[in-house]
């Protein structure tokens, strides 16, 4: 599965793709580390990023989760960042969260709005949910202009939400919603 944007490729990406995503990752440990989980050391071993992408590959196909990893069409051998969409959730809800990250020197070129707008189409069209969530933490600035920018609306504080670097942090929490 791939989907184009102006300057971008947005990729379901199988298992043999795990070296780039080691990479991604090993690249952009530092600059992700304030705004996001701890990570065990074995999360950067190219077995486990293998596994992760075969069980999360499953998931896609059973339309539990939808994660696209980004690449400039122009360096199609590059991950820039990744967006997911998670706990997909079909029947009465139709429902799912919105999560993403970027490369530290890809920032201010407006490349996750582009991708997220792609997503979000994905989602609303072809999936035919009724419900986007983001949550976010008041301090992520640049995060929030984009959310905002896509038109999300903030519904609220979920407080002491996530668990981030080892804080239970608060999370403004947005919506958009598939009228």
């Amino acid at each position: 599965m791939e989907y184009t944007t102006k300057r971008l490729l947005l990729k379901v990406l199988d298992s043999s793709y795990h070296p780039l995503v080691v990479r991604y990752y090993l690249k952009n440990r530092e600059f992700l580390e304030p705004w996001e989980p701890i990570k065990p050391a074995f999360f950067y071993d190219p077995i486990y990023q293998k596994n992760l992408l075969t069980w999360e590959y499953k998931d896609i196909v059973a339309k539990k989760l939808l994660r696209l990893w980004i690449f400039k069409k122009d360096k199609p051998n590059k991950i820039i960042g990744t967006l997911s969409f998670n706990n997909i959730v079909q029947g009465f809800l139709l429902s799912c969260e919105l999560g993403y990250k970027l490369d530290c020197n890809e920032l201010n070129n407006g490349y996750m709005t582009e991708a997220i707008q792609k997503g979000i189409s994905i989602i609303f069209d072809e999936y035919k949910l009724h419900r986007i969530e983001a949550n976010i933490m008041p301090n992520n600035i640049p995060s929030l202009n984009v959310i905002k920018k896509l038109g999300f609306e903030e519904e609220g504080i979920s407080r002491k939400y996530i668990q981030i670097n080892g804080k239970w942090e608060d999370h403004k929490r947005f919506s958009l919603i598939n009228e």
